[in-house]
């Protein structure tokens, strides 16, 4: 112990050299955390790295935290420091562009994971568990639990969050900073429309409850934040009675005019009872054949691929496939084939394109992460991920289509292309997300992988210069187009990005985080202990590789 103590205060004298602190450096060592204080090296090395695998920034300690108040206790002390140093909120790592990192701090570790060698607390200190309440329908949950692990703790009474992500190993206080979509938004909207009140510590390292009644205009403002506000460390989520299987159904386009048509048609049903709509709506893009066979599209046999020469894109070498799913119990199993055809019989899609599976609601939830699984036995999980994730407005998506679907891609990718409508009217305009200014608009998000496999076409490089041309055939196109998962490198183009909004942004940073402490990573702002002073700079990040 006395060693691992002695570790810890070497460390957070580099912290304190590095930064300029004048504290004293026992000072964090005196903090009371019952949680962990780490310097592990392994410890050190997760936190520096994300999804991405675009950047790397080193951490001078990771606090994996008991409760919200060992997180104030660590924050106060970022505040109160006459050097101050940063502190960035990591859930599962599953960001791309270094958004949780911090070279000039703290990570916090928000997520349930044994602890490293070289700490300070019980490794048994863990946050409470998600608690549900049966009678109102809520479940409140640790910032970073998982929500596979929500979903795991709320079928127990029969219940489920209403709208999700497509991949479950995030964390709530991760998905809730940014928006959270999945193919439910058009009916439930994003996940931050569905949550009732937020426990939050704000750069000052103060606990405060927030809603819709109490401290409402931090609680709009945390919701799709970025993590500039206050880090989250318990939410209230609503519920509604699980489903017991999900009917989930494929059909393909070669027109993209109906594919759009289609697909906005039943975003419009948002409204009518149950039995008159599909649960969830989503889409994808083919530009080649091997992309309907890769891991997102294993729904089809792979006894009998697919081939869009067999199916016919009519010319152009582009598909569109519709993914569409009605949730059922076993009271309605009687009726959900009828269901199925009567709106199956509205749509336009190729007739002999319908693909159909039956399976349990969690096993359909759960999907992606058992993709992930065959991936990571591949050694295909572990690269970089180059995503783009665009809002585009309904007015100008067929422009996107004929200039990047149909020019800029070619007839290769490198992983899977989203695209599907959501209905603004579900996003509440509140919040700190930014949305097109339309009433419908798509999510088109470029999910691709870099592959060392010699194919010049999936390289890092390759990927990352396309991604600069589709930002700018927009720019140029005038396409009005949002980043979702926004990256940028100057606070000019952080402006251009929130636009009407940024005057809120801001005046709510200089209230809820006036010395810029939280999520450095985004670079969005310049702490105000270095705003002055030219050792902080764009080589702080260790940036391998940036959109743009």
């Amino acid at each position: 112990m006395a060693i691992n103590k002695l570790l810890l205060t070497f460390a957070i004298c580099r912290l304190i050299v590095t930064v300029g602190l004048t504290v004293d450096p026992a000072e964090l060592l005196r903090l009371g955390v019952d949680g962990q204080l780490s310097v592990d090296p392994s410890d050190v090395d997760i936190a520096s790295l994300d999804f991405g695998l675009l950047n790397r920034a080193k951490p001078m300690a990771v606090l994996r935290p008991a409760s919200a108040e060992d997180i104030a206790l660590l924050v106060r002390a970022a505040y109160n420091s006459v050097g101050g140093f940063t502190v960035s909120a990591r859930g599962h790592g599953h960001s791309i562009n270094g958004q949780a990192q911090t070279s000039n701090g703290v990570v916090i570790e928000m997520s349930r994971r044994s602890g490293g060698n070289h700490q300070l607390g019980s490794a048994n200190n863990n946050p409470a568990p998600p608690h549900v309440s049966v009678k109102d329908m809520h479940v409140d949950v640790w910032g970073g639990e998982l929500w596979i692990d929500v979903l795991r703790s709320t079928l127990e009474y029969g219940l489920a969050p209403k709208s999700w992500t497509d991949y479950l190993y995030l964390s709530v206080g991760g998905t809730l900073s940014n928006a959270g979509i999945s193919g439910q938004a058009f009916n439930h909207g994003p996940q931050i429309s569905n949550v009732h009140e937020l426990d939050v510590v704000t750069g000052k390292g103060e606990i405060l409850t927030c809603s819709e009644e109490e401290n409402s205009e931090l609680f709009h403002a945390v919701l799709g934040g970025l993590g500039q506000f206050g880090i989250i460390t318990r939410a209230r989520i609503s519920l509604e009675p699980a489903p017991h299987r999900v009917r989930w159904i494929r059909v393909l386009y070669s027109s993209f005019s109906s594919f759009t048509r289609d697909q906005e048609y039943l975003i419009s049903l948002h409204g009518k009872p149950a039995t008159q709509k599909f649960d969830y709506v989503e889409g994808f893009v083919i530009v080649d054949e091997g992309l309907i066979n890769n891991w997102r599209s294993s729904f089809f046999s792979p006894r009998n691929p697919v081939k869009i020469s067999s199916i016919g894109a009519n010319g152009t070498g582009v598909l569109y496939c519709l993914e569409i799913t009605k949730n059922y119990h076993q009271s309605t199993v009687d009726t959900i084939d009828q269901e199925v055809e009567s709106l199956l019989k509205k749509l336009n899609f190729i007739p002999s394109s319908v693909f159909t599976t039956d399976l349990p609601y969690v096993d359909f939830l759960d999907r992606v992460h058992k993709a992930e699984l065959k991936l990571r036995a591949k050694g295909l999980w572990d690269v970089p991920h180059p995503w783009l994730n665009l809002f585009v407005p309904k007015s100008r998506i067929a422009d996107f289509d004929k200039g990047v679907f149909k020019g800029i891609l070619g007839n290769k990718t490198s992983g899977p292309i989203l695209i599907y409508p959501m209905n603004t009217d579900k996003w509440d305009q509140r919040s700190s997300v930014v949305t097109p200014v339309e009433e419908v608009f798509y999510l088109v998000a470029f999910l691709r992988s870099a592959l060392d496999n010699g194919e010049e076409t999936q390289t890092l490089e390759y990927l990352n210069n396309q991604n600069r041309q589709i930002l700018r055939f927009c720019d140029d196109a005038g396409i009005k187009v949002k980043q979702y998962l926004p990256h940028y490198t100057t606070q000019e183009e952080w402006m251009d990005h929130f636009g009407d909004k940024w005057s809120q942004f801001y005046q709510n940073k200089m209230e809820f985080d006036p010395r810029r402490i939280l999520a450095t990573g985004q670079r969005i702002f310049t702490p105000s202990f270095v705003a002055a002073s030219s050792s902080y700079s764009s080589s702080s990040f260790s940036t391998v590789a940036l959109w743009r």
